[in-house]
């Protein structure tokens, strides 16, 4: 008793099973029931749809999980939609028809529908198949266009040489504003190394011009002369003169002022060039920030890779590899086909004996209802025929009635007449008589 009742609780739980799926093709089973032979044909059909319908369910988890950028209880809802709507459509494309194989039109339609349904639900399995080669793709030209940016900012924000300094061409969007930049500070310092280098020239020239004199003046005041009345050594008028020369020429170049002049020149460029470094260095730190921003805010535009630029990207990549693209469309028409499965397998399977069967009873069913219809239409007509009569019978009755009321009415007028004329002529007759 146990094991009949185990082995008729499988075999139950697959009929349970197979009715199933055979709903999944639109057949009636009382009709397919004459026919148990296809059953089994139309159960793989129902599974050809379900299987059909559960590729379509991951490919739009795909695509729902690539536009929001992570894996989410939100992408369940346009998944589960996107099946139940191709499961029935696919049920509308194989449900059997009666006379479908008179109609080439269903069939061509049904067969393009199946084919852009196909197309649609091919490209996110394509993309996921491929997903590593797109993502390395995309990252690549983002990193190269934060390069670029960066490279750009770079060079459109040069440090100022001076407070002229013009932008490159081609920088109307890479310009960036800063507080203060060194460049007065550079125009200034430059002008002062200038004056500096100018005067170092020239205090140069008049220290060598000196160093000539001075070398004369050693030279001439070595020699010693005797004086004959006080016998003592003295310098000569020419070593006496050549200082004198020296010290004119001192007093005439400012050799000593321009000296100073010259330390104080030194000692203010030192810190000038002590402010533009420190200058600099903030302008560079300012810069960087600066680039920093930019690249951030870039970088938050790129955010998820999204469905758009995966594709195109996988575009990109096929263009430049012919195996890739041989093998991408490979997938492409892999995918198609097995989309259009369900319509291919219902249409390139051959009329079966259910839709011979099926076109039949729709047939005999259109017969039916005709004859039905002209049974009720000539019970109609009899109605109205027989009211017809009806209502001509009572207007005939009613004239017949008419007509006698008539008659009476006429003949009880003569005899009144007849009475009022017997009366006259006894009235008559007793007058003449008296």
């Amino acid at each position: 008793m146990t094991d009949s009742a185990t082995t008729a609780e499988p075999s139950s739980w697959r009929s349970d099973s197979a009715r199933r799926l055979r709903t999944l093709t639109g057949v009636d089973e009382d009709l397919l029931a004459r026919v148990r032979y296809e059953r089994s044909k139309y159960t793989a059909l129902g599974g050809v749809v379900l299987g059909t319908s559960v590729i379509a369910a991951f490919s739009m988890w795909n695509f729902a999980t690539e536009a929001l950028g992570r894996a989410s209880f939100l992408a369940l809802i346009p998944t589960v939609i996107w099946m139940l709507f191709i499961l029935n459509l696919d049920r509308w494309l194989v449900t059997p028809q009666p006379n479908a194989r008179r109609r080439v039109g269903p069939l061509v339609l049904r067969l393009l529908i199946a084919l852009v349904l196909g197309a649609v639900i091919a490209e996110p399995l394509v993309l996921r198949i491929f997903a590593t080669a797109v993502e390395e793709r995309v990252t690549g030209q983002r990193n190269n266009a934060i390069d670029q940016l960066r490279g750009n900012l770079l060079r459109c924000n040069p440090v100022p040489s001076g407070t002229d300094t013009q932008s490159p061409a081609g920088c109307g969007g890479y310009v960036l504003t800063f507080g203060s930049t060194p460049g007065g500070q550079s125009d200034e310092l430059a002008s002062l190394r200038s004056d500096a280098a100018a005067l170092q020239k020239r205090v140069d020239q008049d220290n060598d011009k000196l160093d000539v004199i001075d070398a004369e003046v050693r030279d001439e005041c070595r020699q010693l002369i005797r004086v004959a009345s006080t016998g003592l050594y003295q310098r000569t008028s020419e070593c006496l003169r050549l200082r004198e020369k020296a010290q004119d020429y001192r007093v005439t170049h400012n050799t000593e002022e321009n000296e100073r002049r010259l330390g104080a020149m030194n000692d203010r460029i030192s810190q000038m060039g002590g402010q533009l470094t420190t200058l600099r260095g903030t302008f560079l730190r300012d810069r960087a920030k600066g680039i920093e921003q930019r690249l951030t805010k870039e970088r938050t535009k790129q955010k998820e890779i999204g469905v758009l630029e995966r594709m195109r990207a996988l575009d990109e990549l096929a263009s430049g590899n012919p195996v890739l693209f041989i093998g991408i469309w490979l997938v492409r028409a892999l995918f198609v086909l097995l989309d259009t499965l369900p319509v291919l397998v219902k249409f390139l399977s051959g009329e079966s004996a259910y839709e011979r069967m099926l076109t039949s009873e729709s047939n005999s069913a259109v017969k039916i209802h005709s004859e039905r219809l002209r049974i009720a239409e000539r019970r109609a007509t009899a109605d109205t025929e027989i009211a017809q009569d009806a209502i001509e019978q009572e207007v005939r009755r009613s004239r017949a009635e008419s007509d006698a009321a008539h008659r009476e009415h006429t003949a009880a007028m003569h005899i009144r007449v007849r009475q009022a004329v017997s009366a006259l002529e006894d009235e008559l007759r007793r007058t003449s008589s008296v």
